[in-house]
């Protein structure tokens, strides 16, 4: 269980403070996105990329149009079709859920393919559902929990929230997971540097962090020579944290690392890592990175061994 405080609050009693309708529910989520997580890694960083899609023929099992709440993805690595209910979660809200997940070639479009990024840029995508809502009913929590697949390949699962509020207006938010899937390590490998184990783009993150800590007077241009553009692609391995911030409002996609505890400071600037990083373009940078390593007598970066 994660509890989300928005202001501090010390013994106090706190009353059920329900969402009044759905789209208060989205409109919060959509705000604090990492409630959406279904674990601590392959199912974490969430971000969310489109609200209220409309999806032809998505109701399949009544013959008409659907609408998604909430298209997300998770690690940029999974696709999430995310469906909210208000009240309880049950067998009906996860045929709605399945309905939509049968029309996955719909969603993946000329219109999303750029936000959704390194996910289809193979054309080998990982979907997975969650259902949201203020309860769950007993047999779908326990079926959930217990590891389910939609057609045998993607993981399904649900996540129950309810807000409360203090007596001096704090507000709770509780997050309960009914959710059992492992990735296997092709889809969801992880990496140790430092001793420390990380995902793709925080491992990215981590080391360019670790060559400013050990080159405090590093400028822009002077990382930018060490760390070039072309390891990474399209999107460069950082951009100037203005740059970063600006395509986020233009686009609307985080294609890098914003939070204020990942922004990076050089002697003339600040930083944002970028966080799109698949197979081909991180095994470019591990190479360069090791061959650099290995030159200062570090250990190198290796694959986690489970």
């Amino acid at each position: 269980m994660k509890i989300y405080r928005h202001m501090t609050a010390n013994s106090l009693v706190l009353d059920p403070f329900p969402f009044p309708r759905e789209l208060a529910m989205e409109a919060y989520l959509a705000e604090n996105e990492n409630i959406l997580e279904l674990d601590d890694d392959a199912f974490s960083g969430v971000e969310i990329i489109d609200m209220e899609l409309g999806v032809k023929e998505g109701r399949t099992s009544c013959n008409k149009d659907g609408r998604i709440d909430l298209l997300v993805t998770y690690s940029q690595t999974y696709i999430g079709v995310v469906e909210l209910k208000l009240g309880q979660i049950d067998e009906k809200a996860l045929k709605q859920l399945e309905d939509y997940l049968d029309k996955k070639e719909q969603i993946v479009n000329e219109s999303h393919k750029e936000a959704l990024g390194l996910i289809v840029e193979n054309g080998n995508q990982k979907w997975v559902g969650v259902l949201v809502g203020s309860d769950i009913a007993p047999d779908l929590a326990a079926k959930l929990a217990g590891g389910y697949l939609f057609k045998n390949s993607i993981p399904i699962g649900a996540l129950v929230i309810k807000r409360f509020r203090g007596s001096d207006g704090s507000v709770y938010v509780t997050s309960d997971r009914y959710f059992s899937f492992k990735p296997s390590k092709k889809d969801y490998t992880k990496y140790v540097f430092n001793g420390n184990s990380y995902s793709k783009g925080r491992l990215v993150l981590e080391v360019v962090r670790d060559y400013v800590h050990r080159n405090p007077t590093t400028t822009f241009a002077q990382l930018n020579n060490v760390f070039k553009e072309d390891i990474q692609g399209n999107f460069g391995v950082f951009k100037s944290e203005d740059d970063a911030t600006k395509y986020y409002e233009t686009k609307g996609y985080k294609r890098y690392y914003l939070n204020a505890s990942d922004l990076i400071a050089l002697k003339d600037s600040t930083i944002a890592v970028c966080n799109q990083w698949g197979i081909s373009n991180i095994k470019r940078f591990i190479s360069y990175v090791n061959k650099e390593l290995k030159k200062q007598n570090r250990p190198g970066i290796t694959e986690q061994v489970e």
